[in-house]
């Protein structure tokens, strides 16, 4: 039985490192997690991987949330038969809903960090929205937010201190809250179960 994974490519380090602690082989195909910037191309994108991978594999799951689609992506699953991540965003999916709502309750300006975006942040954010080439826009899209929270997978000195600096170049108080990979582990785990 051949495995293929279509995943949001935020997500492919994590379930590479998943597919080994757990010996699954798995084929992990990655869409561009730019899309997010434009999630209305993610449903199209993960179509076209579900019909290409259908030919070619046993089973296919998708390692996605719902990620600003509206449903979109949900269409497209049931459409194919198959499964997806629970949860509206990246962030249900390492930290889980009930977690997350908690945190949006305990402050509703919360700008939330994964560890893939503390990374690329630079480019994922500033260079994306704009604000590298026109710094006075941090207003227009920061102005509502009172805390960055990064959901941190694998905190290192390096990421902790790239996180600093997104802190600094939006002007928020930074929070860090470790919620590790395990969610994603589960949740993947039980979507490989499913099919086999």
């Amino acid at each position: 039985m051949t495995l293929a994974v279509i995943a949001c490519g935020a997500l492919a380090g994590h379930i590479d490192d998943i597919a080994e602690r757990n010996s699954l082989e798995l084929t992990l195909h990655t869409i561009d997690p730019l899309f997010h910037n434009r999630p209305e191309r993610i449903a199209p994108a993960v179509d076209e991987a579900l019909t290409e991978f259908a030919k070619t594999h046993d089973r296919v799951v998708v390692a996605y949330a719902d990620c600003g689609t509206y449903g979109a992506l949900d269409a497209i699953c049931e459409s194919h038969n198959v499964e997806r991540l629970a949860g509206l965003h990246c962030y249900d999916v390492f930290a889980t809903a009930e977690r997350m709502r908690a945190e949006f309750e305990k402050e509703v300006g919360t700008f939330v960090l994964t560890d893939y975006l503390v990374k690329t942040f630079r480019r994922s954010v500033m260079t994306e929205l704009g604000l590298d080439r026109h710094p006075e826009l941090r207003d227009d899209y920061f102005h509502s937010y009172r805390r960055l929270l990064w959901l941190t997978q694998h905190e290192s000195p390096e990421l902790l201190q790239a996180a600093k600096e997104v802190s600094e170049l939006i002007q928020l108080p930074l929070e860090i809250l470790h919620v590790g990979d395990r969610h994603l582990e589960e949740q993947l785990l039980a979507l490989v179960q499913e099919t086999q």
